[in-house]
Parts: structure tokens; sequence; C-alpha cells
């Protein structure tokens, strides 16, 4: 099997109204139940692109793929996904306001994204999110959002809870890449790849796996 793959873009470049045949019934009825249009499409994209991103890795046709979720608080529908056909792949996704992503590989992998929000330091946001070392670090929006994709995606990788947030300590770590680059890093015996939108979008990535990703 090959390292993990991530795939990802705008929301806009990769949905397409026949997506909704590759979703299960669960699937189908957890798009129906947003309120708004574009959130129902960030869904299915990133539900879609997931599928795809695990028929690269294994091989097989996407439509081939089952996606599950099962979680034992909230059911079916919800918890960390896996693909029927291949439980030991890892599988993971994430999208936000119209930009999407999902990761494949061997192992356990974890992918979040998040829009960089303008303005002040969210302050509320970073008493959750950060440990005291991190807060003495954290200026801006920027340096903010870069942890929290980074503890987001231990969460989907299931080594961190929410709960365990402010006490994991990730400031050891060099700041993320710059707008419009990305880079990988070693970590603990896991592989990051991150990387930061430039431009408008001010999106910022990080998957965390077991063996190196690859953007394609």
């Amino acid at each position: 099997m090959p390292d993990s793959l991530v795939l990802a873009g705008l929301t806009d470049e990769i949905y397409s109204p026949d997506g909704m045949d590759l979703l299960t019934a669960t699937e189908r009825e957890r798009a129906a139940a947003f309120a708004r249009e574009a959130d129902r499409r960030d869904f299915v994209a990133a539900h879609v692109l997931v599928r795809r991103c695990a028929a690269k890795v294994a091989g097989v046709p996407e439509d081939r793929l089952t996606l599950l979720q099962v979680c034992e608080y909230h059911g079916p529908g919800h918890g960390r996904p896996y693909i029927a056909e291949i439980p030991r792949l890892g599988v993971s996704l994430s999208h936000s306001r119209g930009y999407v992503c999902a990761a494949a590989g061997p192992g356990r992998i974890g992918v979040d994204a998040e829009r960089v929000p303008g303005g002040p330091l969210d302050t509320s946001l970073a008493a959750q999110a950060l440990s005291p070392g991190e807060l003495a670090l954290v200026r801006d929006n920027e340096a903010l959002i870069r942890l929290w994709v980074r503890k987001e995606a231990l969460v989907k990788r299931g080594e961190l809870t929410l709960d365990g947030l402010r006490t994991t300590d990730l400031s050891a770590l060099p700041p993320g890449p710059a707008p419009g680059d990305r880079h990988t890093l070693r970590w603990q015996g896991r592989h990051l790849l991150e990387w930061r939108t430039s431009g408008e979008d001010r999106v910022a990535v990080c998957v965390i796996s077991d063996h190196p990703a690859v953007l394609g």
C-alpha cells in the first residue's frame, strides 16, 4: 500500500449533484438536514472526496466503497469514519465554508481544515483550546488556528479528546507554513503535512498520519 494520500480544494471545484449517488442513505439524510445549501454542498463534497482518496490508495473504483461512521453516543453517521470494504485503511475528512479536504492511508490518519478569521485574536477560542505554554506564544488568529488544526487532527486520529485540548501542549513544534506554502514535520513518530492557502481563502490545514502523506 502506498503512503498516505491527501486531496483538497474548493467545494465548487469538487461538488457535483451526481456525488449524492455515492453516498449511503445515512449520509444523504444528514446532507438533507443542513439548513444552508452551502453547508450541504461542503458535506457532500467532502464525503465524495474521501471516497476518491481511499479509492486511489486502494486501487479500486470509488463507487465500490462504502463510507461508514458509528458513534456510541450519537449513533450511525457520526464518529470516526471508515471504509466498510477496507476497514484497516485509515480515512479522514474535513470541510470549512467552501473548502474541503480528505486523507487516506495505512494506520491512523486525521485531517482538519479551518478558515483563519480576520480581526484580533479570538481569546475565547484560545482559552478553550490552548495550554498555558501555547497561550504565551500565540499573538494572532494565524497562530491560534495553526495549533487548533493540529489538535483537531489528533482528535480525528483518536489520540485526543476535546476535553484534553488545553492539557496537550504543542508549543515545541515550529510555526506553520506561510500563506501559499506547505511543509512536513516529524513529531513523536507521526508525520505532519501542513499548508495554508493564500489569498482570500485563508484556510489552514493539518494532516497527521502514521506514514508520510502526499498532497495530490
